[in-house]
């Protein structure tokens, strides 16, 4: 295996996938809950398999040939964005968690228990295949850069890349947790709320040309 594609491919993955977004603003706060964390970290990782091995593959290039169809997915992934930064804002101004306020090791059991599994995992799919950033940085980006290395190392890049995610999500979803004894009150859930709504709205919105 060619490890400095290897490391070219990690570190590049790395540098992308720790920002803040929309996706990982979402795990963090399943992470929080203890809700299908399980879950949504394999979804998340599969998904970022795919996508990555998608772009070193050459989605990048039939992305670019294509543009219409980019626009498609980006003004789609928009309007979703929109749509759940508007909610997350509305349920920081109207918290609806307030059985969250509890004591103990198990403060966020009883939100996560009235937490239905396919609404969950859907939400974790929209956010990952419904998220503009995603293609941008996963098809484009890595698989831009995964085109400039040598055709025989392209895979160590790609795998490179590939080991990034699951330690990621493994690390945001089951980390988070660490912060559960801040969210035993509503008051904690209206601000985390209301700074991710806004992020994502922002999000949504500078991607608008």
């Amino acid at each position: 295996m060619n490890w400095t594609a290897y490391s070219h491919g990690a570190a590049l993955c790395a540098s992308l996938i720790v920002t803040i977004g929309a996706q990982n603003a979402f795990i963090l706060r399943q992470g929080i809950l203890r809700s299908h964390v399980g879950k949504i970290v394999a979804l998340c990782t599969l998904s970022d398999f795919i996508l990555i091995g998608a772009g070193v593959g050459g989605a990048s290039a039939l992305a670019m040939r294509y543009p219409r169809l980019v626009e498609v997915v980006l003004y789609a992934g928009l309007a979703y964005l929109a749509w759940f930064g508007l909610s997350t804002l509305r349920r920081a101004w109207r918290p609806g968690h307030a059985v969250i306020e509890v004591s103990g090791e198990r403060a966020a059991e009883p939100a996560a228990a009235s937490q239905r599994g396919w609404p969950v995992v859907l939400m974790a799919l929209a956010f990952t295949w419904l998220n503009p950033h995603v293609y941008v940085d996963v098809l484009l980006l890595i698989g831009t850069a995964g085109a400039r290395e040598p055709e025989g190392s392209r895979v160590a890049f790609a795998l490179g890349a590939m080991t990034i995610s699951p330690l990621w999500f493994a690390a945001l979803g089951y980390g988070a947790r660490l912060l559960a004894p801040l969210f035993r009150k509503a008051a904690a859930w209206r601000v985390l709320d209301g700074a991710i709504g806004s992020m994502v709205l922002f999000v949504a919105a500078a991607q608008l040309r």
